[in-house]
């Protein structure tokens, strides 16, 4: 060890700050020894109280002072109960000095034990923690699905270019769900996509694209078409589900 080396006698002093107030250590008293908080034994837990500023008095007379406070109000407290009590102006009893101490005391207590039951709830950082998985996102481009609103806008659109083409000839002709399906499926066959309103044959009028409509809502359903659209609003495409032998 150096020769000049200078080590107060109190640098290895270690003060533990057991209660986080007056009111805490005032509460440690009453429930060690199991006093009832609404008849405090003044004497007793105020001269158990002196003991203990007395003992951080020595070390840290800042933070004494706080509880030099709370020593002062027991002694007065204790001072008014060995008075005379005097009765109020209507006569009736005056009030238990220690109520408004015991009040806070209750008051303290309970938000002392709502804090505990929040400390015990399990806190991330502490108690566990959050799961990071990284996910490798495919190159290729995701096209939204396409819902009804976007379909019901586009069929809205073909209807009313159709408008354009209409005539007064009136025809009746049979007209076969599953036989467009089959026309739409030709028309897709060889091909990478194809345009939604360029599957409708718009000169043959609105009862054969209300066919080739369901015929398309069909084929989507079974799964033998994939309807796309990369944004809202932008075109939309068509193409077969599967891929022919």
């Amino acid at each position: 060890m150096p020769q000049d080396l200078y080590i107060p006698p109190d640098a290895l002093e270690v003060f533990l700050e057991a209660f986080e107030g007056p009111l805490d250590l005032l509460l440690y008293l009453i429930r060690k020894q199991n006093f009832n908080i609404l008849d405090i034994p003044l004497a007793d837990v105020t001269r158990q109280y002196l003991a203990y500023v007395d003992q951080i008095r020595k070390t840290n007379l800042e933070l004494a002072s706080e509880y030099l406070l709370m020593a002062a109000m027991l002694i007065e407290i204790k001072s008014r109960m060995l008075l005379p009590p005097k009765k109020t102006e209507d006569g009736k009893e005056p009030e238990d000095p220690r109520a408004e101490l015991v009040r806070r005391l209750i008051e303290y207590e309970q938000i002392k034990l709502a804090a505990a039951k929040l400390d015990a709830l399990p806190l991330l950082g502490r108690d566990f923690l959050r799961a990071q998985v990284t996910i490798e996102q495919s190159l290729a481009p995701r096209f939204p699905d396409v819902d009804a609103d976007d379909l019901r806008a586009a069929w809205a659109d073909i209807l009313r270019r159709a408008k354009l083409n209409q005539h007064h000839t009136i025809t009746r002709e049979q007209l076969s769900v599953r036989e467009h399906m089959s026309i739409v499926l030709r028309r897709l066959q060889g091909r990478r996509f194809a345009m939604f309103e360029d599957l409708f044959d718009t000169s043959r009028g609105p009862q054969v694209m209300v066919v080739t409509f369901i015929a398309m809502l069909e084929l989507a359903r079974e799964r033998l078409l994939e309807i796309t659209q990369a944004e809202a609003f932008a075109p939309i495409y068509v193409r077969l589900a599967y891929e022919p032998a």
